[in-house]
């Protein structure tokens, strides 16, 4: 579900991006590099987001494989795994947004006023993260889409209703954006973390599962 989405996104901030960002690309670089730039960083977003997944997976000896899934017609596919425990259910899905606000983090903490500098690379990566959490927060809102989705994992492996997942995904994405165009802003930050750090404390909420 992610690959289309990350497609999607990544385009339509790419526009975005050409319109608010003031024109600081290199004078003897041509506007396709700048694109393909943006893209790669996208990609390499992706691919963090799924690695994540994939490697808990692995630690947890869940044994990972990809699922052809449906979304609206479009097919997608899914990395899924054998059943877990809850609490590890809850670690795998929420892995790829932890990898996504981290990385979201670095970025805002190394340069928050990155907007300003030639970086296609950097914000492509931005882009995917923010845009795939808000993509992920809005479908968990409606309870959407496959059941493979992660905010439905998460949701279900520590008995809360999705909603208030597809929330706690969304709100760090907003304020991230949020801290993008106003650097200066310092509530922003702190508020940002916060939500980050809820979202991984849910990893302690009980379980009626013997296995933990």
């Amino acid at each position: 579900m992610s690959a289309a989405m990350a497609l999607v996104l990544c385009v339509a901030i790419s526009a975005r991006a050409q319109e608010v960002t003031p024109p600081t690309a290199q004078p003897n670089e041509h506007p396709a590099v700048e694109t393909v730039k943006f893209l790669s960083g996208g990609g390499v977003a992706f691919v963090e987001h799924e690695a994540a997944h994939v490697a808990l997976d692995l630690i947890f000896e869940a044994h990972p494989y990809l699922k052809p899934i449906h979304f609206g017609g479009i097919p997608f596919f899914a990395v899924a795994h054998e059943p877990i425990s809850p609490r590890r259910e809850f670690v795998v899905s929420s892995g790829g947004f932890w990898t996504q606000e981290a990385t979201s983090e670095w970025l805002l903490t190394r340069d928050p006023d990155f907007r300003r500098r030639h970086a296609p690379f950097e914000k492509g990566a931005f882009a995917f993260d923010l845009l795939t959490s808000a993509g992920y927060g809005v479908v968990a809102m409606f309870r959407a889409g496959p059941s493979e989705r992660d905010t439905h994992g998460m949701a279900a492996s520590v008995g809360v209703d999705e909603r208030a997942i597809g929330a706690l995904v969304l709100a760090p994405a907003l304020l991230d954006g949020y801290r993008y165009f106003n650097p200066e802003s310092r509530w922003a930050v702190w508020v940002s973390r916060a939500a980050k750090v809820a979202s991984v404390a849910l990893v302690l909420k009980r379980t009626s599962s013997p296995r933990q």
